[in-house]
């Protein structure tokens, strides 16, 4: 049975692959909210896909859960809930700050954590949903100088493991998906001698709903999108 989706709410929403997915999911006849902490810069967005804007700090559990309770009034409960956050803190392990570290990890995993614990109080009593978590390279990689990153999406990347695990019986559908490589940008112009190199944010968006559309004889937990030059 393929499922019927009314609803979609995307938290870290941007120019990217957050716009892409509202897109997407608005071509759908979805209802859309699209989320971040400065929500001026989504009015746009919002306007395009006749969708309505939210803001909230992912880190802060009462922060999210008035998000909820907004969009629950304004859009109605979601059945599609997409979690894009992530926060990257780069440099040699040693001269780390642990409080700059405990940020970058709350706000790529424990954000996670709250924005699904929210979404599943909505969907496990109907029995209806899919919560979506995006993650990189590094949910499965851990690179040289880049350790907050990688803690924050091995985490994530469990955590989504873990609700399939749980929730799929109950009918949601959790999904995890490992972006490794470059999202296209305006900002990040591709090699000449390499096209197609970096991912379109619009194919990724794709892919979700691709994911969004299996049926539940054969539901995925996880797909790894990359470049067809991308090395593994």
């Amino acid at each position: 049975m393929i499922p019927t989706y009314r609803t979609a709410l995307i938290v870290g929403a941007g120019p990217g692959l957050g716009a892409a997915l509202a897109r997407r999911f608005a071509k759908e006849g979805l209802q859309v909210g699209v989320c971040a902490r400065d929500v001026a810069r989504l009015s746009a967005l919002a306007t395009e896909t006749r969708g309505v804007a939210f803001a909230a700090d992912v880190g802060d559990p009462f922060a999210v859960s008035a998000l909820f309770d907004a969009v629950d009034a304004e859009l109605g409960p979601p059945d599609v809930v997409v979690f894009n956050p992530s926060a990257r803190l780069r440099g040699p392990f040693v001269e780390l700050a642990g409080e700059d570290v405990r940020c970058a990890v709350v706000t790529t995993a424990l954000g996670g954590f709250h924005v699904a614990q929210e979404a599943a109080r909505r969907m496990v009593p109907k029995g209806h949903g899919a919560i979506l978590f995006t993650g990189a390279s590094a949910s499965v990689k851990g690179y040289a100088r880049s350790a907050p990153f990688a803690m924050g999406k091995f985490a994530l990347r469990g955590l989504a493991q873990s609700l399939a695990r749980e929730l799929h019986p109950q009918g949601i559908h959790v999904g995890h998906f490992v972006i490794d490589g470059a999202i296209r940008a305006a900002s990040r112009p591709e090699p000449g001698d390499r096209p197609d190199s970096h991912l379109d944010p619009a194919a990724i968006a794709e892919a979700y709903w691709q994911f969004l559309s299996q049926d539940r004889s054969a539901w995925s937990w996880e797909v790894e999108l990359r470049p067809w030059v991308e090395t593994f």
